[in-house]
């Protein structure tokens, strides 16, 4: 008898949950992906800022499921989706046929429409972009430290920051702690300057998602250690040597980060289907697309409202969801009870601004500074796979914490594989 054949694209938090649980089910898994390995977003600005190397934050998907009888993986890039004739296309023209679909794609920086923000910016949203990032502060002082003028120095020590969401607040931290650590004992020629390291925030308040004394502590944290906070502003323009605010102020700097946003990825233009006013893709209770049986979208990528809100972009609510559909196609397929409509079960949310600082929230408990900080480093550990990675991850933190020092300082980039290059658009 033919097994159902089920087509996950995406291998993010809820593409790799649902292939997780259908592993060993009667029904042959492809999951497909762009990159070949599976990464774990919340400690990317840890590689941006020297902490961890890459492969500490990223596990390949093809080991993860190398003993599997039936989740098998393929790195391709989609192109096109054919809901009709339950079809997926790649860029390299293969058509994978299925039974079921489930999109996972995730999502992917949002410029709001600037185009000239997006040329001048370096986001974190993967892991090349969290290379480019640390190459690019490493570099900044390399060149300052050349330099013999003093605005020139200052501006390739000037770093502007746009978003003062988890991601801006805990790179602002790490960022402030590595040039504190390192600055004055390894670029002796710029002890008479000062790194300005600049937070940019729309709303009023930092950490909008959290309680607002938890925005507060954030914000008190990070003016500790010299970060300058600017909220109820906005980035309006950014050219090579500045930067402009909404109130006109304009910051001598030649490094901007945006943390500031994200949108679902350009798969979702590709599907046949209505989209929310966040241009994801809209579903139904159970997260089935249009109402149809077959495809399901998930994480980023889907619009679930719950009490008229959509739920937000973050890993816990993709990953529920992947169980969920998982779960759902199974009680399909032989024919039982199907679950309930899908439920996002909060269980709290948490950001680290630096040594022995976080904040913390999950129901009415508030938690800060040390307490705070366990409750992230065991979380992230938990939730972070692979057993080297998590060891790696460890001694990496323990190192640091003892002896003061960000271990992955090198400037490095690979040479182009047209090969690989090649084979990452088929």
């Amino acid at each position: 008898m033919t097994k159902p054949k089920v087509v996950i694209i995406g291998g993010g938090f809820g593409g790799l949950q649902c292939a997780k649980k259908l592993d060993g089910r009667e029904v042959d898994v492809l999951l497909v992906d762009r990159n070949n390995y599976h990464l774990f977003t919340p400690l990317l600005y840890q590689v941006a800022s020297s902490l961890l190397n890459p492969s500490d934050i990223a596990y390949p998907l093809r080991k993860m499921f190398r003993g599997s009888p039936n989740v098998r993986f393929r790195r391709s890039q989609v192109s096109d989706i054919d809901l009709d004739r339950q079809r997926v296309t790649t860029t390299g023209g293969d058509q994978l046929p299925y039974d079921y679909l489930v999109l996972a794609a995730g999502s992917e920086s949002n410029f709001f429409g600037n185009r000239e923000i997006a040329r001048q910016s370096i986001g974190l949203k993967d892991l090349d972009e969290a290379l480019q990032l640390r190459n690019h502060i490493l570099t900044c002082l390399d060149k300052a430290s050349r330099s013999r003028d003093a605005d020139d120095i200052q501006r390739w020590l000037t770093f502007v920051i746009v978003g003062g969401g988890p991601t801006g607040v805990e790179y602002a931290g790490a960022l402030a702690e590595l040039f504190r650590l390192i600055l004055r004992a390894e670029y002796p020629e710029l002890a008479d300057y000062r790194p300005r390291i600049v937070l940019v925030e729309a709303a009023e308040r930092l950490l909008p998602p959290f309680a607002p004394r938890l925005g507060a502590y954030a914000e008190k944290v990070l003016r500790r250690l010299e970060v300058e906070v600017r909220t109820g502003v906005r980035v309006e323009d950014a050219d090579d040597n500045s930067v402009t605010l909404s109130t006109g102020e304009s910051i001598a700097s030649r490094t901007l980060v945006w943390a500031a946003g994200v949108r679902p990825t350009d798969l979702a233009e590709e599907v046949a289907a209505e989209r929310s006013r966040s241009r994801r893709l809209s579903v139904d209770a159970f997260l089935r697309l249009d109402g149809r049986d077959d495809v399901f979208a998930i994480g980023d990528l889907a619009s679930v409202l719950e009490d008229g809100q959509e739920l937000p972009m973050l890993s816990p609510p993709a990953m529920q969801a992947g169980r969920y559909v998982a779960r759902r196609l199974l009680a399909q397929i032989r024919n039982r009870p199907l679950p309930k409509p899908f439920r996002y079960h909060d269980k709290g949310t948490m950001a680290v601004i630096g040594r022995n600082a976080a904040v913390a929230q999950t129901g009415r408990l508030r938690l800060t500074g040390f307490i705070g900080w366990l409750a992230w480093l065991g979380l992230h550990l938990y939730y972070l796979v692979g057993f080297r990675n998590r060891l790696a991850v460890v001694l990496s933190w323990g190192f640091n914490y003892v002896r003061s020092d960000r271990p992955v300082r090198i400037i490095t980039r690979a040479k182009a594989d047209p090969f690989a290059e090649a084979d990452a658009q088929s």
